[in-house]
């Protein structure tokens, strides 16, 4: 069975906090996949970056995206770069899938300047816009709904969550 919910989005959108506190509504369990590869490598995304470069990383992510999608129902949450891969942006078509938006601003609010971002290195305003123009079309396409989490409350993004899903026909839930 696949996840309830697959929660993409940018850094700084919220997507582990707003997936952790949406499992817990949902009472279903929550996957990160970013946590999944730190796990499986026994070392931080930002030393993988470092040491093995993104193409490497990108690999290691496009296998815990693969096994999450088939062993994980509850609420999944996708590395901000997921949606790069074609591949993933395929598997993520049947699923129900939540595009947290951010903006710049409060991206870089949440962010900050010393967070373990590997590609948000040095400017992150700059740095996060050039990602979101690269990425956001894919986030949009691969979205059920599209939710803003600027200025708000996890509570409050998690119940609007909760209501935009109970509005889908009951074949996309």
């Amino acid at each position: 069975m696949p996840p309830l919910v697959v929660i993409v989005g940018p850094p700084g959108s919220g997507k582990t906090t707003v997936g952790s506190a949406l499992a817990a509504q949902m009472r279903v369990g929550f996957r990160d996949t970013d946590a999944d590869i730190e796990t499986t490598e026994g070392r931080i995304i930002p030393d993988i970056f470092v040491t093995d470069g993104e193409p490497v990383f990108r690999e290691m992510e496009r296998s815990a995206v693969i096994a999450a999608l088939a062993q994980h129902e509850g609420v999944l949450a996708l590395g901000g770069g997921a949606v790069e891969s074609p591949d993933t942006r395929s598997d993520l078509q049947p699923q129900t899938v939540v595009a947290l938006s951010v903006g710049a601003t409060e991206a870089a609010k949440r962010v900050g300047i010393s967070g373990p971002r590997p590609l948000l290195v040095g400017n992150v305003r700059s740095q996060w816009s050039q990602l979101m123009a690269r990425r956001d079309p894919w986030y949009r396409e691969v979205a059920t709904i599209t939710v803003a989490t600027d200025g708000a409350l996890t509570s409050d993004i998690v119940a609007e969550i909760l209501a935009r899903l109970a509005e889908l026909p009951e074949s996309t839930t």
